[in-house]
């Protein structure tokens, strides 16, 4: 935003580690650079210790998403997402902000705050599936598992992205991209 805080948009399939980069992003983050905020997302599925998110079901969704509580919803996997609306103000008080969300939003994304940083995690297929299974939130005969490891065959790239960290290298290697590229377009 224009005098304000960037907004950086994490995409990548289903078990790429986004939410290991977060976490780590958010502990190395140098206090020089001003604040950075990561929300949490509504998700209308029960909780997992593996996510941070608020669980909420789909009335509840329907009825949070009618009083305007979200800037950004998807609908993925029979599950609805929302970005809580709150994002917009702390962009507009000079925060940086990052956000795991669906690469299906990104034009509606642009639309609402042009100058946004799209970062694509990368991952080989194989080292998605090892993921996929061990996170175990579904049977490798899941419906859910299978729609994931298909969209990740389809998605190995995003040419929307304007930042692409391969997550397969040592993590410390991959988070010191990411922060190189996230201070740099900060600055």
């Amino acid at each position: 935003m224009q005098d304000g805080g960037q907004l950086f948009l994490i995409v990548g399939n289903s078990g790429s580690g986004k939410d290991t980069l977060l976490k780590e992003v958010l502990r190395q983050w140098p206090g020089s650079a001003g604040p950075i905020r990561i929300p949490q997302r509504y998700i209308t599925r029960p909780p997992d210790a593996s996510e941070p998110f608020i669980p909420v079901t789909s009335e509840g969704f329907a009825g949070l998403k009618q009083q305007g509580k979200f800037c950004l919803t998807w609908h993925v996997y029979e599950t609805d997402y929302g970005v809580p609306v709150t994002i917009i103000n702390w962009l507009k008080n000079g925060d940086s902000v990052i956000v795991n969300v669906s690469r299906q939003i990104i034009p509606q994304a642009r639309q609402l705050i042009p100058d946004l940083k799209v970062i694509f995690v990368f991952v080989p297929l194989e080292v998605t599936l090892q993921r996929l299974k061990a996170r175990r939130r579904e049977s490798e005969d899941d419906s859910g598992f299978q729609q994931r490891l298909a969209r990740a065959k389809e998605n190995q790239t995003l040419k929307e992205a304007d930042f692409v960290v391969d997550n397969s290298v040592p993590l410390v290697e991959a988070v010191e991209a990411l922060l190189k590229y996230m201070l740099a377009s900060t600055n």
